[in-house]
């Protein structure tokens, strides 16, 4: 299993979507499917100011992810940036959140001072996958003076196709990092 999402058939070993590509992400998990009250949990975290649900995330990262964690010898913990622009009219980064947040429970050093969004991008959700994709390129970037541990966990709130984690990963991968691996909150049942 790639990235944790459900699988069509028993025998198979990538969801449609990881089948499609060539992967810069060792392994990844989401906690919980995307769907009953996960997307309105995640709603109200990102747009209605409710930055106490990432303990609550962090938490069940955690527990639902911990043998996983301590399994890929992580290193470091990366939040998924969003762009300044969009942190400051939000207020804050979900991901960063939640990242601190699972730092504290796990001992693992968090940073958010390595992986930049350097473009303004659309929100994904509106966008079909090769818009996604597109939509992304040359969005990210990794401080050049920095050198990068080996085994890196990306953060995300929400995992629908892969793009946003794809292309983190390429960039951490192409800075040094030997092993990039993401958890989420939640994950996209597939196709």
């Amino acid at each position: 299993m790639h990235c944790g999402k459900p699988l069509q058939r028993e025998e198979e070993e990538y969801c449609q979507d990881c089948g499609k590509r060539d992967s810069f992400i060792r392994q990844g998990r989401g906690v919980w499917l995307h769907r009953g009250k996960v997307p309105g949990a995640i709603y109200r975290f990102k747009y209605h100011n409710k930055r106490r649900y990432g303990k609550v995330f962090a938490s069940e990262m955690e527990r639902h992810c911990g043998k996983e964690l301590k399994r890929w010898d992580i290193d470091l913990i990366i939040p998924v940036p969003l762009h300044a622009s969009r942190k400051r009219r939000r207020g804050f980064n979900q991901a960063e959140i939640i990242a601190e947040e699972l730092s504290h429970l796990t001992g693992i050093p968090v940073r958010n001072d390595l992986l930049f969004r350097i473009r303004r991008t659309r929100p994904q959700k509106r966008l079909g996958e090769n818009e996604r994709r597109q939509n992304l390129q040359g969005a990210f970037a990794v401080k050049k003076t920095q050198s990068l541990p080996s085994n890196i966990l990306l953060i995300d709130d929400i995992y629908t196709t892969g793009s946003t984690v794809e292309r983190c990963a390429k960039m951490l991968r192409l800075a040094g990092a030997e092993n990039v691996y993401f958890l989420t909150v939640s994950i996209g049942q597939g196709t």
